[in-house]
C-alpha cells in the first residue's frame, strides 16, 4: 500500500513588535546621521526597540501563541519548536526551550537555528522535512531577535539598521495539495566575516578585553555586504520557484528579507517584476534579522495581500553568507490571523528566570535616555542610493 504524501501547509501565523518606537529624528540625537541619509540610503525610517523586561524569548512566545491562536490549536498539540535567532536569551539553554514553556507546551522537542537573517528560511525548510518524514505533524517556526542590545550606538554604520521583534508560523501536516512547495539554501563561507559579532563565543570568551574593544557589538562591511544580497536574492528566490515548476510571473507575491530597500528593488529588477510584487514594511521596523520573514509574512496575510490559492516566496540572505527561499502555496483562511492577534497580549505570556536572577537593566544609557523623549516622527520615504555613511549635513 503507498504512504500517502504528506504536505507542510502554513495554518497558523502571529508576528510582536515592541511598542517603542526609536526614529531616525531620535537617532540624529546620539549619532552623526541625518533623517535624510538613513531614508535615502535605507528606506528605514523607524525601527521598534524591545523594553526592559523583554527578551527574545518573551517576544517570541507572543507570536507563538499568536500564530497557535490562529491555526486552531491547542499549545500541547506542537511536536516541534524551531526558533531561528542570532540574538538568544542566553548561550544555553536554548531560546526555544525557554519558548516553550512560556506558551505551555509539554510534549515537543525545542532547539535554536543558527543561519542569521536566513534563519527564519531555515528553519521553515527544516519543519517541512519533520512533516514530510512523518515525524511531526504540526511545528512551531520562529523568527525572534533583540539585535537593540548588540549595537554600538556610536557606529552610525550599524546602529540606524536594526530593530527587535518576532514572528511566528505553524506548519501542520495534510495530504491535501499545497502548502510548501519548494526550497533554495546556500552558504558562501567565503563572506563569514562580512557581517559578524567578535567576540562571545569559544575563539574570543568575554572578557575585559573584547569590552573595551567593543567586540560584543554587531560589525558588518555594508558595501560587500549589499553586492552579495543584490546578487544572491534573486538568484536564490528564482532557483526555488523553477524547483517548484514555477515561473516568477506565477507567483502572487514576494516577502524578503527586510534589509534595504535597494535590494529589494534589485531583487524584483532581477525577476522582472514590479515592485508591488514586493511586500515593504522596512520603513517601520528596520532589519529585524531572522524576524523580519516571519513578521512580514504575518502583515502581509492580515491585509489581505494572499488569499487562497495565491502563491507566495519567502527570500532571505544573512551572515555566513547565508541565503534561502521557499515557494508556497497559500491554503489557509486569511481572516483568521487578525482574531490570532487579538487573542494574545504581551501580558498574556511570562518567561520564567532563574532563582539568582539580578535584575539589571540592558538597555544602553544613550538608547535608555532617548527612549524617554516624545514620539515618533513622520518622515518622507525617498529612492535610496547605497553608499557610505557621510556626516550630518553633508549631501
Amino acid at each position: 500500500m503507498n504512504t500517502p504524501v504528506r504536505h507542510a501547509h502554513v495554518t497558523g501565523w502571529g508576528r510582536y513588535a515592541p511598542a517603542q518606537v526609536l526614529t531616525n529624528r531620535d537617532l540624529e540625537r546620539i549619532v552623526d546621521t541625518s533623517d535624510e541619509w538613513i531614508v535615502s540610503r535605507t528606506g528605514i525610517r523607524e525601527r521598534r526597540v524591545a523594553a526592559a523586561n523583554e527578551t527574545t524569548a518573551s517576544m517570541a512566545a507572543v507570536a507563538s501563541l499568536r500564530a497557535i491562536r490562529t491555526a486552531g490549536i491547542d499549545p500541547d498539540e506542537i511536536d516541534l519548536i524551531l526558533l531561528a535567532t542570532l540574538t538568544p536569551d542566553y548561550w544555553m539553554p536554548s531560546t526555544a526551550a525557554l519558548v516553550k514553556e512560556a506558551i505551555g507546551n509539554t510534549r515537543a522537542a525545542a532547539m535554536d537555528v543558527s543561519a542569521a537573517c536566513s534563519g527564519f528560511v531555515y528553519a521553515f525548510a527544516t519543519a517541512q522535512a519533520y512533516i514530510a518524514s512523518g515525524l511531526a505533524k504540526h511545528v512551531l517556526v520562529i523568527g525572534a531577535e533583540l539585535l537593540t542590545r548588540f549595537l554600538d550606538y556610536t557606529d552610525r554604520s550599524t546602529c540606524i539598521l536594526f530593530g527587535d521583534g518576532a514572528g511566528a508560523v505553524v506548519l501542520s501536516a495534510s495530504e491535501e495539495p499545497g502548502g510548501s512547495l519548494a526550497f533554495e539554501m546556500t552558504t558562501e563561507p567565503q563572506g563569514a566575516y562580512m557581517i559578524w559579532l567578535p567576540a562571545g563565543g569559544a575563539k574570543a570568551p568575554p572578557s575585559a578585553g573584547t569590552i573595551a574593544r567593543g567586540e560584543h557589538y554587531i560589525r558588518m562591511e555594508g558595501n560587500q555586504t549589499y553586492r552579495f544580497a543584490t546578487r544572491t536574492m534573486a538568484t536564490t528566490a528564482l532557483s526555488a520557484i523553477r524547483k517548484a515548476g514555477l515561473e516568477p510571473d506565477d507567483i502572487k507575491l514576494f516577502i524578503p528579507h527586510q534589509a534595504n530597500n535597494r535590494i529589494i528593488e534589485a531583487v524584483a529588477k532581477g525577476l522582472g517584476l514590479p515592485m508591488d510584487r514586493m511586500y515593504v514594511n522596512l520603513d517601520r521596523y528596520g532589519n529585524t534579522s531572522a524576524a523580519s520573514v516571519p513578521i512580514a509574512l504575518a502583515e502581509a496575510v492580515n491585509e489581505g495581500r494572499l488569499d487562497v490559492g495565491d502563491r507566495v516566496v519567502l527570500v532571505a540572505f544573512g551572515a555566513g553568507f547565508t541565503s534561502g527561499a521557499v515557494a508556497i502555496e497559500w491554503t489557509a483562511d486569511p481572516a483568521r490571523g487578525i482574531a490570532g492577534d487579538a487573542a494574545v497580549t504581551a501580558d498574556d505570556v511570562s518567561v520564567r528566570l532563574p532563582v539568582d536572577w539580578d535584575s539589571v537593566d540592558p538597555i544602553p544609557e544613550a538608547l535608555a535616555e532617548l527612549m524617554r523623549r516624545p514620539g515618533p516622527v513622520d518622515v518622507p520615504l525617498d529612492d535610496v542610493v547605497p553608499g557610505e555613511p557621510e556626516p550630518a549635513g553633508i549631501s
